[in-house]
Order: C-alpha cells, then sequence, then structure tokens
C-alpha cells in the first residue's frame, strides 16, 4: 500500500493494480449484498476501479488511518452513493476495464456466501479476510511446489485450520513415509511459515507495520463472529 501510495509512476500504478486485483472480491461481495444483479456488480466493480485507477486517491490516506480496507470500503460507499451512474460507460462500451474479474467465478463463490442477515459491511470484511488467508495459503504452496514437495504441503494443509483433521498424526506420517516427530516438525514449520506469510500480506493493506498485529486481531474477530 506504501508503494501505491508514495510511489510514483509506472511503480505505484503496479502497486495499486495489484492491491486491487488481490481484493476486488469483497467489493463484488459488498456491491451484490447490495441488492445488484451479478451483471450491475460486475460492471459497477469495474467501473469503481476505474474510477479508483484514474485517480491519485491514496495520496490522501493518513499514516493514522492507513488500512486499505477501510478505505476501499468508504470509496466504494462514496462511489456507489455519488457516481455509481458513471460505471455504465463500461457496460455501453465507453471504456476499458482496467482489470481482468472473472465474473463468473465471483458469482460462483458470492452463491456460497451464508444464507443469513449478514449486512454488507460484514460479508465485506470476511470476504477480506478469507482472501488474505487465501493469499498466504498460495504463495507457501507455491515455496512447497518449488522445492519439490507438492505431497507434503497437500497432507500438512489439511491439518491448517479451525476444522479437524481427516486423520492422525500418526497416520499422515505413515503417509508420508515419516517418523511422527518428523511430521510434527514439518507441521510446526508449516504453521510458522503460514503466519510469516499472513503477516507479510497484511502488511501490505495497512501503512506501518505497527499496524500488522492490530489488523491481524481485527480480521480474527471477524472470522470468529
Amino acid at each position: 500500500m506504501l508503494a501505491a501510495r508514495e510511489g510514483e509512476g509506472t511503480r505505484a500504478t503496479e502497486a495499486m493494480e495489484k492491491l486491487c486485483r488481490g481484493y476486488w472480491y469483497p467489493l463484488y461481495a459488498f456491491v451484490r449484498r447490495q441488492g445488484r444483479s451479478p451483471e450491475d456488480a460486475r460492471d459497477l466493480t469495474q467501473g469503481f476501479f476505474a474510477h479508483l485507477l484514474a485517480r491519485d486517491f491514496l495520496r490522501g490516506l493518513s499514516r493514522e488511518n492507513g488500512r486499505f480496507r477501510s478505505f476501499l470500503l468508504a470509496a466504494l460507499k462514496h462511489f456507489l452513493a455519488d457516481q455509481w451512474d458513471k460505471a455504465w460507460a463500461l457496460k455501453r462500451g465507453g471504456g476499458t476495464p482496467p482489470l481482468s474479474l472473472d465474473a463468473q467465478t465471483a458469482e460462483e463463490r458470492y452463491r456460497l456466501e451464508p444464507a443469513d442477515d449478514a449486512s454488507p459491511d460484514r460479508i465485506f470484511e470476511r470476504r477480506w479476510a478469507l482472501t488474505l488467508l487465501d493469499q498466504a495459503l498460495a504463495r507457501l504452496r507455491e515455496e512447497f511446489a518449488a522445492a519439490g514437495r507438492a505431497e507434503l504441503f497437500a497432507v500438512l494443509r489439511q491439518f491448517q485450520g479451525d476444522e479437524p483433521p481427516p486423520a492422525t498424526g500418526a497416520a499422515a506420517a505413515a503417509q508420508l513415509g515419516m517418523a511422527e516427530n518428523t511430521f510434527k516438525s514439518h507441521l510446526r514449520r508449516f504453521r510458522l511459515r503460514y503466519r510469516e506469510l499472513l503477516c507479510e500480506e497484511v502488511a501490505q493493506t495497512v501503512a506501518t507495520p505497527a499496524d500488522v498485529a492490530e489488523e491481524l486481531r481485527h480480521l480474527k474477530s471477524v472470522l470468529a463472529g
């Protein structure tokens, strides 16, 4: 986020686009929760990004209130309230979408959202938190694959999270052909590296390193609620 806010030219644009690519789905889910159709949500989300990327919005984001999550949602609400009609230029062919969004996949994901009365804001924050978790896990998967340990990742992944694993540690160790103590050592390192990557992902969305721990606590409470 600092690169997007404080960088110049191509570097700032690329940083902003990276943030938008990573976190567009929570915005889509928010718009859908407002009662918009899938087609309208797609166009409005695209229109919002066109609006966002065409302006130097992050310059006004202070370090005291430097959470990209909060900034992005506030900017989207303002866009929907006061400028949403500009998004229809995309639908009419009057603009080029700044990002390629997989609308079909987004709608499939949205249909899996809880069928309850959660507010659009709550849905946004939950999807934001889950997106951070997914991105950290994807990076960890890539690290294991690069080291030729894809099978080990697949087994360790089953022990990550709140759900009970499908097998005991002893059974998982036997599946991998290693001692149980060795498996436990791999699992400890897996969890530690996962948390490190999660902290890195969060750090990209806040203004200062001091904000990371607080943001993690907030997102944990969102998922727990």
